[in-house]
C-alpha cells in the first residue's frame, strides 16, 4: 500500500527479532497459570519428562495445547487481515470488522443449534462456511459501483453483515440457553480448554493456506498496486482473489474453530508489520504470522495473571486493548494509506 515506509532494519532483522520475541513469550506461556513453574523445569518437562512429575504434566498437557493455539490463532487472524488489506486496498479490512468472524462464529452456533455437528471435523467445515458466506456476502455489498466509493462501502458492507450474524448468534443464544451454554466462553473468545488432538485436526488448514499466501507474496503485491496495473502485467486477477480469498476462509475459518472470536489481531498487525518492514508481501506476511501469534501470546499471558479468581477470555482483552489502537489508526491512519 502506497504511503507506508519501512524502518531502518531490514524485513530478516524484524522478522528474527520476532521468532526470538516468539520463543520467549512461548516459554513464558508454559510457565506461568495459577502454578507457576520455573522456565528450567519447563525445559526439563520436554528433555526429560517424568510422568510422575505434576508439574511435567501441566506444561505438556493444558499450557503447551493453549501455548500452541494462541500462537496459531493470532497467526492466522494476522495473515488473514493482511490479505484482506491487500484484496479489497483498505487499511480497515480485518477478518473481525468485515464480519468473517462473525459469520464462521453464526454458522457454527446455527448447525449446533440444529444438532446437525457430531464432531470437530463438522464445526471446522461449519466455520469455514461460515467464512466464506460472509466473506461473500461482504464483497456483493461492497465492491460493485464506483472504484472511488468501493472502500467505504466495503467497510459499511462489513459493519452491516458483523452486525447481522451477530445478532442472530445472540437471538440463537437467548432462544437456546441451555443447548448453547457450552459455547458460551467458548464465543467470548478463549484459547483455553483445548486438547492437543484437536489442534492437530484443525492445524493443516491455516499451516497451508499460510504456505500458499507466502508463496504467492509477489502476486500479492501487484494486485495491491491496482487491478489495472495487475491486468496490465498480465496477472490473471480473477484466479489470484480466489485462491487467495481461499486463503482468508482457511485462517479466518481455523482460528475461529479454535478459539472463537477474537478482535483486532487481524487489523492492528499488519500495520505495526509494514511500519517494521515495508509494505512488500514477501517479509510482510512472515511477520504477520510471527508478530500475530507473539501479541495473542503475550495478551493470554496477561488475560491469565490479571485475575487470579477467574481467567478473563483473552477475546475480551484483545478488545480493550484493539479499541484505542483502531480509534487511534481512523484518526492517524487514513493520512498514510
Amino acid at each position: 500500500m502506497p504511503g507506508w515506509r519501512a524502518a531502518s532494519w531490514s524485513g530478516p532483522a524484524w522478522l528474527a527479532t520476532g521468532l526470538i520475541l516468539l520463543a520467549a513469550l512461548c516459554v513464558t506461556s508454559l510457565a506461568v497459570g495459577q502454578m507457576a513453574i520455573t522456565p528450567r523445569t519447563v525445559l526439563e518437562a520436554f528433555r526429560a519428562y517424568d510422568p510422575g512429575n505434576t508439574e511435567h504434566l501441566i506444561v505438556t498437557t493444558t499450557r503447551l495445547s493453549r501455548t500452541v493455539v494462541a500462537a496459531v490463532v493470532g497467526a492466522s487472524l494476522a495473515l488473514a487481515g493482511a490479505l484482506m488489506q491487500a484484496l479489497t486496498r483498505n487499511p480497515l479490512a480485518s477478518p473481525g470488522l468485515f464480519g468473517v468472524n462473525a459469520g464462521a462464529m453464526f454458522c457454527a452456533v446455527a448447525l449446533t443449534a440444529a444438532g446437525w455437528l457430531g464432531g470437530l471435523a463438522e464445526f471446522i467445515w461449519a466455520a469455514f462456511a461460515g467464512a466464506a458466506l460472509a466473506g461473500a456476502s461482504i464483497y456483493v455489498l461492497g465492491a460493485t459501483g464506483l472504484a472511488r466509493m468501493s472502500s467505504l462501502r466495503m467497510v459499511l458492507a462489513g459493519a452491516a453483515v458483523s452486525a447481522l450474524f451477530v445478532a442472530l448468534t445472540q437471538a440463537m443464544l437467548v432462544v437456546n440457553q441451555e443447548g448453547l451454554e457450552s459455547v458460551l466462553f467458548w464465543l467470548a473468545g478463549s484459547v483455553a480448554g483445548r486438547e492437543l488432538a484437536i489442534v492437530g485436526t484443525v492445524l493443516p488448514y491455516p499451516v497451508a493456506a499460510g504456505l500458499l499466501a507466502i508463496f504467492m507474496a509477489r502476486h500479492v503485491d501487484v494486485l495491491a498496486a491496482g487491478e489495472e496495473i495487475a491486468v496490465g502485467l498480465g496477472q490473471r486477477t480473477g484466479w489470484i482473489k480466489a485462491l487467495l480469498a481461499a486463503c482468508v476462509v482457511l485462517l479466518a475459518g481455523s482460528a475461529v474453530a479454535l478459539a472463537g472470536a477474537i478482535g483486532f489481531i487481524g487489523l492492528l498487525v499488519p500495520h505495526a508489520a509494514r511500519r517494521m518492514v515495508g509494505a512488500g508481501h514477501r517479509w510482510l506476511l512472515p511477520a504477520c504470522a510471527v508478530y500475530g501469534a507473539c501479541l495473542l501470546l503475550a495478551a493470554d499471558i496477561a488475560a491469565r495473571v490479571a485475575a487470579s479468581s477467574q481467567e478473563i477470555p483473552v477475546g475480551v482483552l484483545t478488545a480493550l486493548l484493539g479499541t484505542p489502537c483502531f480509534i487511534l489508526l481512523i484518526r492517524r491512519g487514513w493520512r498514510h494509506e
